[in-house]
């Protein structure tokens, strides 16, 4: 049960892009061990820090968006697609949240979503980072081909995050301002493989430059 806990703990309450190389080893280690939990075990402890996240946010003036999913079951949503893994630790899904104030709630909305976007994208990078890492651990990449791989993609997050594509609004949240206006909290998800193509697509021409050896090397660390 303790490991449960460390597991939800690390995994909900912080983000993924402040993650240290070897802490990103570490988590990657606890979430192949929640993946080994008895279902009932981990969704009876997702239904309490639901529960308890939901009374918080209330308490901080949020409401569910019109047509939306009831709070509890766009947390209880968002906690279990953020420990959703793959055979290898990896995430099935890439996780980016945002908040925004606007004029109106599209307009609030709209920027929030572009913001999420970008913390997701963000959070891509970190990921492939840390295979890349694990690449260079396992003889598969050189630390020179290291290197030009992760500055590859930290170059091309901008671009990521331009052409990733349909996303998955999970969470949608709004509050009023004091000045009338509207306040939008979103939580979005994009599916990894698509993640990872996307990576792949940004990064293929400048890996080129340096030849097909790294792309080859690269699409295999993908997965692709």
């Amino acid at each position: 049960m303790k490991q449960l806990v460390i597991c939800i703990v690390v995994l909900f309450a912080t983000t993924i892009a402040s993650v240290s190389a070897q802490d990103y080893k570490e988590l990657l280690k606890e979430r192949k061990e929640m993946a080994k939990l008895a279902t009932k075990e981990l969704n009876d402890k997702v239904d309490k820090i639901t529960k308890k996240e939901a009374k918080k946010i209330v308490k901080e003036g949020w409401k569910t968006a019109p047509g939306a999913l009831p709070l509890e079951k766009q947390l209880d949503r968002s906690f279990k697609m953020q420990y959703e893994i793959d055979q290898t630790g990896f995430p099935r899904y890439i996780r980016g949240e945002a908040q925004s104030v606007g004029g109106n709630y599209d307009a609030a909305k709209m920027q929030a979503i572009n913001l999420a976007k970008i913390q997701l994208a963000g959070n891509i990078q970190t990921e492939v980072n840390a295979l890349v890492d694990n690449a260079v651990g396992n003889n598969q990449l050189n630390q020179n081909e290291a290197v030009s791989t992760t500055k590859s993609v930290m170059g091309a997050v901008n671009t990521i995050s331009q052409n990733i594509g349909r996303v998955i609004p999970v969470v949608e949240l709004y509050r009023d301002t004091p000045s009338n206006g509207k306040e939008v909290r979103v939580m979005i998800f994009y599916n990894a493989d698509l993640a990872k193509k996307a990576v792949q697509n940004a990064i293929r021409e400048d890996l080129e430059k340096q030849g097909n050896n790294l792309v080859d090397k690269v699409n295999k660390i993908l997965g692709l």
